[in-house]
């Protein structure tokens, strides 16, 4: 039988967070009285201290500092094709006719 994979939403996992944090139970209960799988609230805890403003950003939503880098990799890679463009172009308008 095929296990599908749960899918929890940035403000579910706050909000377990901010009841960890709360109540005196540990994490695995917690974990088997929401039905979470085993070690997803040490992860998300870990997650959300290591940058809380950008924790549970969801599938294809980028942090700040890596849309930049994927912008800048983008326009990098168009500079080198316009780069060697112009060196092909250089390249037959310096050939001498003879």
């Amino acid at each position: 039988m095929e296990r599908s994979k749960r899918k929890y939403d940035k403000t579910f996992k706050l909000e377990t967070i901010e009841l960890l944090k709360k109540s005196d139970k540990s994490a695995y209960a917690l974990e088997n009285e929401l039905g979470i799988g085993h070690g997803r609230i040490h992860h998300w805890l870990k997650e959300f201290e290591e940058d809380p403003e950008n924790s549970f950003m969801g599938n294809g939503n980028l942090k700040p500092q890596d849309r930049e880098i994927a912008r800048l990799k983008r326009e990098n890679e168009v500079l080198r094709q316009e780069r060697d463009i112009l060196k092909k172009a250089i390249s037959i308008f310096s050939k001498t006719p003879g």
